[in-house]
């Protein structure tokens, strides 16, 4: 008899992991000995440098196979001179657990990998328990889930649903998990005019003034009021700049940026049209030439409530007291790549300090987490 796998002291372990986008930094050696040990076959898969774990317990190709999702990547530190405790540390404190990634999401990773080690030991299934966790996650994400996929594609790999096990909950454990995200894109404008004097502005274009109109008309009215399951999608001007430094000359060329996250209304390809339409008319006006870059980080999708959200949702509540909020909120996770292999949904801790100093976990959340994802994979194989 093995005894059950501590998520808490799983989580230390790997805050102490050092594993900052894009580093290893150990996270994912340390999971593959512990599923490796629980009869799980792993395989590494890293692509242009980016560390990526795939494990299965049970074999390939079964009738069912339940998925977690989940990345030890982390953000950077920041200063760590403002940090209570040694970011990588991990160290507990009045029933806390300090550390970068505490939050996000390496009690998630830890909660997870206990509960399906412990489940197969003691209750193997009829089917297959499959981890996909990645390295590339708080990065570009190009090479870290999408990669995971990629390889299971070609090698045959499947699962029939997923659970991303990143954190959903704003204020207490139980109350929200997410059956879709918003999708989110990026454009950076260049505005090309002419150089001129200040004090003679009819002898120059200036670029400052032509991006200045464009941002307010792509402000001037809500892009839509909502739908069924999502907000109302937003646009954000994040930056504005010209590098001038001088008060009395009118630049020959100006930057801006804005970030929009959607709902199911529009698409990438909707966006950038009305984008390039709106920087078009602001040239035709101005005289000033106005250049589109875009980056779509991800469209919009909703996992229809039905069995795997409700089966989410009562394991959830059973555990918690809480029938959790179904919800499309917050920013990117990459559920919006599973989405295109397999049925998922989201569903982790309290969401609340993650990417701050001291970011922490209460770790009676851990257990409670871990027994979560047990209570889920007993019912999916009852």
């Amino acid at each position: 008899m093995h005894p059950p796998v501590d998520p808490v002291q799983l989580t230390a372990d790997l805050i102490r992991c050092p594993s900052v986008t894009p580093a290893e930094g150990g996270a994912l050696v340390l999971l593959e000995a512990l599923l490796s040990g629980a009869g799980f076959t792993c395989t590494r898969v890293d692509r242009n440098g980016t560390a990526n774990l795939f494990a299965r317990w049970g074999r390939r190709g079964a009738n069912r196979s339940f998925g977690f999702n989940g990345h030890t990547d982390v953000v950077p530190v920041g200063d760590a001179s403002a940090w209570t405790h040694d970011p990588f540390g991990a160290e507990i404190v009045d029933g806390w657990l300090y550390g970068r990634g505490a939050t996000d999401m390496k009690s998630g990773v830890a909660a997870f990998a206990a509960a399906a080690v412990d489940f197969v030991r003691e209750t193997p299934p009829d089917g297959a328990v499959i981890l996909t966790i990645t390295g590339d996650e708080e990065g570009n994400a190009t090479d870290g889930t999408v990669a995971l996929l990629d390889w299971m594609a070609a090698q045959g790999e499947a699962m029939t649903h997923c659970l991303v096990g990143e954190p959903t909950c704003p204020n207490h454990m139980g109350e929200m998990m997410k059956i879709g995200r918003r999708g989110s894109m990026t454009c950076w404008f260049t505005a090309t005019g002419v150089q001129g004097h200040s004090a003679y502005p009819h002898r120059a274009k200036n670029p400052m003034s032509a991006l200045v109109r464009l941002l307010a008309r792509l402000e001037e009215k809500p892009l839509d009021d909502g739908t069924d399951h999502f907000d109302a999608s937003t646009l954000a001007i994040t930056t504005i700049d010209c590098g001038n430094p001088a008060n009395n000359v009118i630049p020959a060329k100006g930057t801006a940026t804005v970030n929009i996250r959607f709902n199911d209304l529009h698409s990438g390809a909707s966006l950038t049209e009305w984008l390039k339409d709106e920087a078009q008319k602001v040239e035709r006006e101005t005289g000033v030439h106005i250049a589109c870059h875009f980056q779509i980080s991800g469209e919009s999708f909703v996992t229809p409530p039905g069995e795997l959200s409700d089966m989410v949702a009562r394991a959830v509540q059973a555990e918690t007291g809480r029938r959790p909020e179904l919800s499309t909120s917050g920013g990117t996770s990459d559920a919006r790549f599973v989405k295109n292999h397999c049925p998922v949904v989201e569903f982790g801790l309290v969401g609340k300090t993650m990417h701050q100093v001291d970011e922490r976990v209460e770790i009676a959340q851990i257990h409670q987490l871990k027994t979560i994802y047990g209570r889920i994979l007993r019912d999916y194989f009852a």
